[in-house]
């Protein structure tokens, strides 16, 4: 879209956001705090601090120390006496200090800028961060509940991007952020190896989340928070985990909408899988199975470094606290009431798997290359496939038809199918919304609209500097359009604003799709030649 085609308004303000002109709604400012804003939770009273007029809490423990409950459900953290500062953010998950390959991840890195060392790592790693315009003023403000990307196995919630000082002051609302155990520790499923004290490893990490959501529940009024008006959203491993928990018994009633945003879970692991896996884990450390209780009291270290042996953390159908596949056979009928917003990427796979060799494919080398990423395309021909791209867009360079194919069939296809199982859901169920992110990135046009880009968007960080993203007029402008939606959607379950055109939920002749650009519109059934291309093939979540 030209920058012509934009209307001075929209631009002006735009330009305004970028220099820090919030539009603020709420009702307190700074200027109420003479001193540090204090709350008190159920566990004890914390301290924070305020930024850019909105009281942050960073660092809030909402569970025990996990390194003495190692692989089973977690328990509320221990209460405190006196005031407890809280002004940073917590620990990470256990997890390696390098990059995560997208094999291990279960999906590729999320988008991260550059900036000061990461938080160490520490199994005493249950902590939340809390931003919130206000404190004990009946507010009742929507809350925006955020699970981290980096698959079930890597990341935190303590990136510049996912802070929520702009949200708050955009939408008054209140902005959660949650850590919670990865890979190992909160995905080895040891239940059939080492019997029914491990009855809940393979999920732990996702009742983690249950317990935060219990803590929402608790203690947001304190934080101007109405605890009827929770959404969970996420991007990339935190949109999978948001589909989990819709299908998870102990997480009914603790949220009231959920998106996902580049992240889908349609099927978990099988019990006999995920067994596999642990066989590879203790193969790598070099223990029988009938010494499993050893995995307890192992030092920290010893089980990152095993880390490898397993190419997919993730949850497990395992009967309790995961009883059926989130949306496999069908969508779960435990959140048929419940709003649903799915976006994806035009352009997933162009950071996913977009090594610099893969821009620089003739039609020669396409085939072989694309060979290496087909697992999602079946039985289907690769020349079938490479045609109808070619058909499609003559205008498509080689690298394109590959980076096309590969979203299509891997990134874009989980969506689509959750989005048709709810579509297909008994009348009367809540509505689901679908949208698809087609700005490409002003800063790496190769990467054009790809997995991670939309993370500053939903958050209205573009400013953070190293983005993708940029910091142009246009990209503050879809800042506001996308920010706005999602806080829409948090207050009603609808995220229909004035200044998007009309967004109808998505429905199985329509399938209306918000195209999010610099000006936004409805597409109706989007790829739809490509949908019906790859929905030939079932689908099934890798590594499951």
């Amino acid at each position: 879209m030209r920058y012509s085609e934009l209307t001075r308004r929209s631009l002006l303000r735009g330009m305004a956001l970028g220099a820090g002109a919030f539009l603020d709604k709420s009702a307190i400012s700074a200027t109420a705090y003479r001193e540090p804003p204090t709350a008190t939770t159920k566990l004890g009273k914390i301290r924070g601090f305020i930024d850019n007029g909105i009281c942050a809490f960073k660092g809030i423990p909402y569970g025990d120390d996990t390194a003495a409950r190692r692989f089973l459900a977690p328990v509320p953290a221990k209460p405190w006496t006196g005031i407890r500062d809280t002004l940073k953010s917590g620990p990470r998950a256990p997890q390696p200090t390098a990059r995560v390959p997208a094999t291990a991840a279960g999906r590729g890195p999320s988008l991260a800028p550059a900036g000061p060392p990461p938080a160490p790592v520490s199994e005493d790693c249950l902590w939340l961060n809390v931003w919130t315009p206000g404190l004990r003023d009946g507010g009742k403000r929507p809350v925006m509940v955020w699970f981290h990307g980096g698959g079930y196995a890597a990341g935190s919630a303590n990136s510049p991007l996912s802070d929520g000082v702009r949200l708050c002051h955009r939408g008054n609302v209140v902005v959660v952020s949650v850590n919670h155990r990865l890979n190992i520790f909160g995905y080895l499923y040891l239940a059939e190896l080492g019997g029914p004290e491990f009855k809940d490893s393979g999920n732990v990490g996702q009742l983690d989340l249950v317990l935060a959501l219990e803590w929402v529940r608790d203690n947001i009024v304190e934080f101007g928070g109405d605890p009827n008006r929770v959404l969970i959203f996420g991007e990339s491993g935190g949109g999978a985990k948001n589909a989990c928990l819709m299908a998870m018994p102990a997480a009914k009633g603790l949220f009231q909408r959920s998106s996902s945003s580049s992240g889908e879970t349609v099927t978990a692991s099988r019990p006999e899988t995920a067994t596999a896996r642990t066989r590879a884990v203790l193969k790598a450390l070099e223990l029988a199975p009938d010494r499993i209780s050893e995995l307890k009291t192992m030092p920290m270290d010893k089980l990152i470094q095993a880390y490898g042996a397993s190419g997919y953390w993730g949850p497990v159908v395992d009967g309790g606290s995961l009883p059926r596949h989130p949306f496999q056979p069908d969508a779960p009928p435990q959140s048929a009431q419940i709003p649903f917003l799915v976006g994806t990427n035009h352009d997933e796979s162009r950071l996913l798997i977009g090594n610099p060799a893969m821009y620089d494919l003739t039609w020669d080398t396409l085939k072989e290359n694309l060979a290496k990423y087909s697992e999602k395309m079946g039985s289907l021909s690769l020349d079938t496939v490479i045609a109808l791209y070619r058909k499609l867009y003559p205008h498509y360079s080689p690298a394109d038809v590959f980076f096309g194919a590969t979203t299509d069939s891997r990134d874009w296809r989980p969506a689509v199918v959750e989005i048709e199982r709810r579509a297909a859901q008994p009348k009367g169920s809540a509505p689901t919304y679908s949208y698809q992110l087609d700005f490409g990135s002003p800063t790496d046009p190769r990467r054009k609209a790809c997995h991670g880009m939309d993370v500053p968007f939903l958050f209205d960080n573009v400013g953070t500097p190293n983005t993708l993203t940029g910091d142009t007029p246009e990209s503050y402008w879809l800042a506001e359009q996308i920010s706005s939606a999602y806080i829409a959607f948090a207050a009603t379950g609808n995220p229909n604003t004035p200044g998007l055109p009309h967004w109808p939920p998505y429905d199985l002749a329509r399938r209306a799709t918000m195209s999010f650009d610099v000006v936004s519109k409805v597409i109706d059934d989007p790829r739809g030649e490509e949908r019906k291309l790859f929905s030939q093939v079932p689908y099934e979540n890798p590594g499951t």
